[in-house]
């Protein structure tokens, strides 16, 4: 018998994949928020070997890391033996980007004998195909703004910096960093008016070889709010790597918007 586990954060998703998978233990974490109720079994980020045990004794296999988790703060004197013999890798990998320290946690995971999943490999309608979505074709101006975004995610990666960028005119609106899409877009509506021309583009994508089986990119009904309250005209994801929670919702408030959304290689 194997069994899938789900280590839970903040948000949708992790509710959505439970409700999907009703035999995966449900995990959440001391300290973070989440939407699984009384169902998630909390463990401590300290006593990882605890984690561990319990993973283990109830035949899981398979995890998958869903909704949001911030950085936590660790209090070495709590940590059990297996987060002691850890903490060396995770403090150097906290030095660096969130990649650097998301691929060492899935490394962790894999020496335990677990296998990391996706949350788009556990509910592949998540992502979405090549095409419009949403509202009309692009405008050659507006080719040119979404080619323009992904050569500046693509140039930024190597330094792991943020999944998103507002274009316009082929002008830089602003890139997302460890605050986030909502912090990113709310830059971008507070720019002066005079410096803006109308139209734009959100580009949201994940890293150039990012590992997708955790913090793959995601946009969902509240991002076409803030799009449209940025000013911008246009979602640009990267075909097959970005979670659009909501679809139906998130369509909705983007046709009524009047914004399009476009999925494609990037």
């Amino acid at each position: 018998m194997s069994r899938l586990a789900i280590l839970a954060g903040g948000g949708d998703l992790p509710r959505r994949l439970a409700d999907l998978r009703s035999d995966a233990v449900r995990i959440s974490f001391a300290g973070v928020a989440h939407d699984l109720g009384d169902s998630a079994q909390e463990h401590s980020f300290e006593k990882m070997g605890a984690l561990f045990a319990a993973l283990k004794d109830q035949d899981v296999t398979e995890v998958v890391m869903a909704g949001g988790m911030s950085r936590p703060p660790l209090d070495p004197n709590a940590f059990d033996p297996v987060m002691m013999a850890l903490a060396p890798r995770l403090i150097a990998a906290m030095q660096g980007g969130d990649d650097a320290l998301l691929r060492l946690v899935i490394a962790i995971f894999e020496e335990q004998g677990f296998a990391v999943r996706g949350a788009h490999e556990i509910d592949p309608s998540l992502t979405v195909a090549a095409g419009v979505l949403s509202g009309d074709p692009l405008t050659a101006q507006g080719i040119a703004d979404v080619a323009r975004g992904a050569d500046i995610l693509n140039t930024l990666s190597p330094l792991d910096v943020g999944q998103g960028v507002a274009v316009e005119n082929g002008l830089c609106l602003g890139i997302e960093t460890l605050q986030g899409t909502d912090a990113l877009l709310g830059f971008v509506a507070q720019t002066p008016k005079h410096l803006r021309k109308g139209g734009g583009v959100f580009v949201k994508a994940p890293k150039l070889g990012q590992d997708l089986r955790v913090d793959m990119p995601t946009i969902g009904p509240d991002t076409i709010d803030a799009v449209a309250a940025a000013g911008l005209s246009t979602i640009a994801l990267a075909a097959g790597a970005v979670i659009v929670l909501a679809q139906d919702e998130t369509m909705k408030r983007a046709a009524d918007a009047g914004i399009t959304i476009i999925a494609q290689d990037l």
